[in-house]
């Protein structure tokens, strides 16, 4: 997974580009604790086995909640969010359903040791790899879209393990495994490359900007 500074920032651009009118600072606090609550996997893996990258990585949480979300705001009568919140609890709440995927499972789905997306019912982690790009020779090569393979499909999902079998360690619990090991070597990683950096950079200026144009308080 990626760092949880660069996870939360990546929620933090999230809420900027998203929230719209409801931009404020309670609003992107939510849409930033969303981003990082899959993150939260790894204290559960000093209790459950592979929990990390597994048991708040995988799809069900997010597909329940977008349907008690969506039943709520849509296909209810009377909605209790919007009766308690107004408009801008039901964007904020879209919108940190969008950082809990994106930030959240896709910093780890994309990058590193990935998710798995079927836990309990499958212990395999998945990254997705693809790539696009221009070449004087080759013209346009891309290896997102696998339309005219013998089995099509979109983002092609590659195995890197299993979460059970390969559990993934974190700076809580290094080597994954059950229980606590306190004398571990722990490293809480802040950045681990320039693109990182670049990204919590951006999402500073960008949070302060818009903040100086006006969000409410």
């Amino acid at each position: 997974m990626a760092p949880t500074l660069v996870t939360a920032a990546v929620g933090a651009l999230l809420a900027a580009a998203l929230l719209g009118d409801a931009f404020d600072r309670r609003a992107v606090a939510v849409v930033v604790a969303a981003a990082t609550l899959p993150g939260l996997d790894a204290v559960a893996s000093l209790v459950v086995p592979g929990a990390t990258n597994a048991v708040l990585h995988a799809v069900w949480l997010p597909i329940l909640a977008g349907g008690l979300l969506y039943w709520d705001t849509t296909l209810r009568g009377a909605s209790a969010l919007r009766e308690r919140g107004g408009w801008r609890a039901v964007r904020t709440a879209w919108v940190a359903l969008a950082s809990f995927l994106v930030a959240g499972i896709g910093s780890a789905l994309f990058v590193g040791e990935g998710a798995a997306l079927l836990y309990p019912l499958e212990d395999a982690r998945y990254v997705l790899r693809g790539r696009l790009v221009f070449s004087t020779r080759e013209g346009l090569v891309q290896t997102v879209l696998t339309l005219g393979a013998e089995e099509p499909g979109l983002l092609p999902f590659e195995r890197v393990g299993g979460a059970v079998t390969d559990p993934v360690g974190s700076w809580i619990n290094p080597d994954g495994r059950p229980g606590l090991g306190p004398s571990a070597d722990r490293e809480f990683r802040v950045v681990e490359s320039g693109w990182q950096l670049v990204v919590v950079a951006a999402t500073a200026a960008t949070l302060a900007i818009r903040t100086g144009s006006g969000v409410r308080r």
